[in-house]
């Protein structure tokens, strides 16, 4: 685990090393344990380093092959690089090191670009190739790691954090406007774009070559994976899939705490993060556990069960974990964002602070922690959201119900005013559009519920997932901590991606329409008539954790936002972003942002999605466009 940049001056001009040194400090937090640089004149990979696998010299990077032909620079972790390494061996080649970087290095020497199919694992990383005098690039299936490029004239620049690329003096950072609107719509950005213009997300699942005198400032990922949701053309026996998915699940959680390190897990107090702590305990002793709760005295309504620390410290006692626990309040939110902003480096998702403290406690006394993250998306776990796919005729119909639904910050309706300072220069965005190209082809005929359901459980793994790994990756890596998601491993995905849908869930002729911004309990609601998401992974974890648990409803990792900004966090919502010299006003219309924070202080709506937002676009102003 650590963190990579590269340096490729595609008209020959040589890389300067200074240059290479500083992009590469500007990560060091993801790499505390060292550093390494590698120069072949026009080509400079540099690296810093985070001891998981072989802690010895012999594990350092930038690697260099045998032949002296191959430099990679690598951020990840390959579970099965054992494995590979034995089937390397028996095709002849000899190892100098106990690293899985190595592995890598040689098995895509054995099998070029096919050997991405064999990797069981979390990676980014890049390739030069001396004799071709070409960069090879990859990432993994799911957007674990995360690559971030750009061209800056003759120069390709990549780095695993754009703060890396903002380090080279022709990188100076300006908005990208059109994302901004892309954002404010979905709450994530659904394109390769990033808030930096000219800077992209490199595409997981995905790799790309790029050969020397390459000018026409153009890359051209290759998708070698992708998720596929679909009927079984016969369905198993209710049984077979069950003994399947627990042998999975424990091969899952096994196969990922190799470590040459001590290693954690977070334990929230739901099903996910239980079931691997359970699994997990059985084959470490003194497996330490880690909960972030929240103080309730301000809470009100369905926020007032946020706080799971009691769960979690049931579950430590079952499991004899050494547990550790934190608690915060509206004023670590107001404090932290300073740091938040310049580590997340561009807003996505949901609130992200509680992961960024949960991770800070982690990293105190471990350097690998196991996460839940995944098995919401692999499983079904929001059934709310699926309902509202199906009871449609064609694709069209779908896409734009379920692209209404996934409005999560302004509907379309309060675009136009919400931008218009800059609505010239992005009122040609159309965000419809950007949510039907996620799916991978609109020549699609629906004839029946689960159709509908695998198309939004693609949609969801393909965007919020990928969303929540980035964040999640970098407020894990600004503690010099690893973050591992045994629920992501490939053979459990591939797995429960041929599940029957009624497997997953159980009332598919049931449709309930839900308002996402109307205040209240919304999903308690739902759950009184339903109760039905991650069926399967239900019935089996009742192996592994008590039934209460199991039978819980689905919670997410949030702290009572909606209260606090309603009360404690009243003060500071209007210092930061309800007067007129905030910085976000310089992009969004101040009159339309005071009228939906009205709503929210006001209990017309439940607006916290677009105040943690707002907040998080302010301070992302400050600390990147000085």
């Amino acid at each position: 685990m650590c963190g990579i940049i590269g340096i490729y001056n595609l008209d020959g001009r040589p890389v300067s090393p200074v240059l290479l040194r500083e992009m590469t400090d500007a990560i060091s937090h993801r790499g505390p344990d060292g550093e390494g640089f590698y120069i072949d004149s026009f080509i400079g990979l540099g690296h810093r380093r985070l001891s998981i696998i072989d802690l010895s010299a012999s594990g350092h990077q930038p690697m260099i092959s045998q032949d002296n032909m191959l430099a990679i620079t690598f951020n990840g972790e390959i579970y099965n690089f054992h494995e590979l390494r034995r089937e390397l061996e028996s095709l002849g080649r000899s190892f100098v090191s106990n690293s899985d970087t190595e592995v890598l290095l040689q098995a895509y020497q054995q099998w070029g670009s096919d050997c991405l199919n064999r990797l069981n694992g979390m990676f980014a990383f890049a390739i030069w190739d001396k004799n071709k005098q070409e960069l090879f690039l990859a990432r993994d299936r799911y957007g674990i790691k995360p690559l971030y490029y750009t061209f800056v004239g003759s120069t390709f620049l990549f780095a695993s954090e754009l703060k890396a690329i903002l380090a080279h003096p022709k990188a100076s950072p300006q908005m990208d406007n059109e994302a901004l609107v892309e954002y404010f719509t979905f709450q994530n950005i659904f394109s390769d774009r990033t808030l930096l213009k000219g800077a992209h997300v490199f595409p997981s699942g995905s790799y790309a070559r790029l050969p020397l005198g390459n000018t026409g400032m153009e890359l051209n990922p290759v998708q070698y994976w992708d998720y596929s949701f679909e009927e079984p053309a016969t369905a198993l026996d209710n049984r077979e899939y069950e003994e399947e998915l627990s042998r999975l699940f424990q091969q899952a959680v096994k196969r990922q705490l190799v470590s040459d390190v001590e290693l954690g897990t977070y334990l929230s107090g739901g099903m996910d993060s239980g079931a691997i702590a359970a699994i997990a305990s059985n084959e470490l002793p003194y497996l330490k556990s880690f909960t972030c709760g929240f103080d309730l005295s301000s809470a009100s309504g369905m926020e007032l069960a946020f706080d799971e620390r009691q769960k979690a410290e049931r579950m430590s006692y079952l499991f004899k974990t050494e547990h550790y626990e934190m608690v915060l309040k509206a004023g670590d939110m107001e404090r932290i964002f300073p740091k938040i902003a310049w580590h997340i480096e561009e807003p996505r998702i949901g609130q992200s602070y509680p992961n960024y403290y949960t991770a800070q406690l982690a990293s105190k006394f471990v350097k690998v922690v196991l996460s839940g993250a995944g098995g919401d998306e692999i499983f079904a776990g929001y059934p709310w959201r699926y309902y509202r796919a199906i009871g449609h005729q064609n694709f069209e119909q779908y896409i734009d119900e379920y692209y209404s639904f996934w409005q999560r910050l302004v509907p379309n309706d309060v675009i136009q005013s919400l931008f218009q300072p800059i609505w010239g220069k992005a009122g040609h965005v159309n965000t419809r559009e950007i949510f039907k190209s996620v799916f991978p082809s609109a020549d699609w005929n629906p004839t029946r519920p689960e159709d509908f359901i695998n198309r939004s459980l693609y949609f969801e793994a393909k965007t919020f997932l990928h969303g929540l790994l980035l964040i999640e990756d970098k407020l894990t890596m600004a503690h010099g901590l690893e973050m591992r998601v045994p629920l992501l491993d490939n053979d459990l995905v591939d797995f429960a991606m041929k599940l029957p849908v009624s497997m997953k869930l159980a009332n598919l002729n049931q449709v309930i329409k839900l308002n996402e911004n109307e205040p209240g309990n919304k999903t308690s609601r739902y759950y009184q008539q339903t109760n039905d998401g991650k069926k399967i992974f239900r019935k089996v974890m009742e192996e592994y954790i008590p039934k209460e648990i199991t039978d819980a409803v689905k919670q997410g990792f949030s702290a009572p936002d909606a209260s606090w900004f309603k009360g404690e966090s009243i003060e500071y919502i209007r210092r930061e972003i309800m007067n007129n010299s905030a910085r976000i006003y310089e992009f969004l219309d101040h009159k339309t942002v005071h009228h939906l924070l009205t709503d929210h202080m006001e209990g017309r709506e439940n607006r916290r999605l677009l105040i943690w937002s707002l907040l998080c676009f302010e301070w992302w102003l400050r600390t990147y466009f000085k």
